[in-house]
């Protein structure tokens, strides 16, 4: 069953976070309805904070068995206790007339038997050994393990657009602490891949890929200065574009199954273009399922709506 509560807070973020610490969730498992947005007002007066109404579901209640009554055959009254009988006493017996002893006759001597040859006892077969037992084959752990693949790069060509790229990111790198490695190739599309190689890529990702993103848009913006057309950078750190693509298709699944169920619209958090044209894709072929984008950046959100 579904449940909501109401949250507020200085921002939407913050009162979609205090609503999610309150409720112990994380934010794919529950949809937002904005309520109210937050006002700053006039010199301190007039301040509002933001308002919102988060859904999510709760396991529906377990029925409780009714208790049965009890029967009153089984409410077994007190059976009265009986009444003691009286002790008897014994009655004197009368002394019994003794028997006659029987006569003691001479015991006869009894004749003597002749003693038997011990019988020589058959001998005992031996028992039959047992067969020893085949040792059991051990368990050994030599089996080698599945070593991880490596991709190999080719090294970028003296003057190409490969060679410009890796050398500004190597450069932004440097001065962020990281020694990761940058990998530049061109895909089928046109299109220039960049792979960051390396140890603890985690903080180049940042929450969601912030940073990620802010070293895509500054690669792309340094690449393009001052170049006829348009060259297109994609930067990427352990596959992360092709996880979050999948996470953000299966969210946008379980959302348009929420949608259908209640017949009426969620909008979902502020996103990038990239990710809101993902959300766009995974749902174009869903039946009474349609998707458009509302909000200015960066709050700029997908709406998620039901249509018969």
């Amino acid at each position: 069953m579904e449940k909501n509560i109401v949250a507020t807070g200085k921002t939407i973020d913050l009162a979609i976070e205090s609503a999610l610490s309150q409720l112990g969730l994380d934010r794919d498992s529950v949809s937002v309805l904005v309520l109210q947005q937050a006002k700053q007002g006039f010199l301190g007066f007039g301040a509002q904070p933001a308002k919102v109404q988060v859904t999510y579901e709760a396991p529906d209640p377990v029925p409780e068995a009714p208790k049965t009554a009890l029967s009153s055959a089984s409410r077994s009254k007190p059976k009265a206790a009986a009444p003691l009988k009286r002790a008897e006493q014994p009655k004197p017996e009368a002394p019994k007339p003794e028997a006659p002893k029987p006569e003691v006759k001479p015991e006869q001597p009894k004749p003597e038997r002749k003693s038997e040859p011990p019988k020589a006892e058959a001998p005992k077969a031996p028992k039959a050994e047992r067969a020893p037992e085949a040792p059991k084959p051990e368990r050994r752990n030599d089996a080698p393990k599945a070593e991880k693949k490596v991709r190999e790069y080719a090294p970028a060509e003296p003057g190409s657009v490969e060679e410009k790229i890796e050398t500004f990111l190597k450069g932004l790198l440097e001065h962020m602490d990281s020694k990761a490695v940058p990998h530049c190739f061109k895909e089928a599309d046109g299109s220039y891949k960049v792979d960051l190689v390396g140890d603890d890529l985690g903080y180049l990702i940042g929450r969601r890929g912030d940073t990620l993103d802010a070293i895509q848009h500054l690669t792309n913006y340094a690449v393009n200065r001052d170049v006829e057309g348009r060259i297109r950078v994609n930067v990427d750190a352990e596959a992360y574009r092709e996880k979050r693509e999948e996470s953000l298709r299966r969210y946008a699944r379980k959302k348009a199954q929420q949608v259908l169920k209640a017949r009426r619209r969620t909008t979902l958090e502020p996103m990038n273009a990239y990710e809101r044209h993902v959300i766009h894709a995974a749902l174009q072929d869903m039946e009474n399922i349609t998707t458009h984008s509302t909000g200015v950046e960066p709050n700029r959100r997908v709406v998620i709506e039901y249509v018969r």
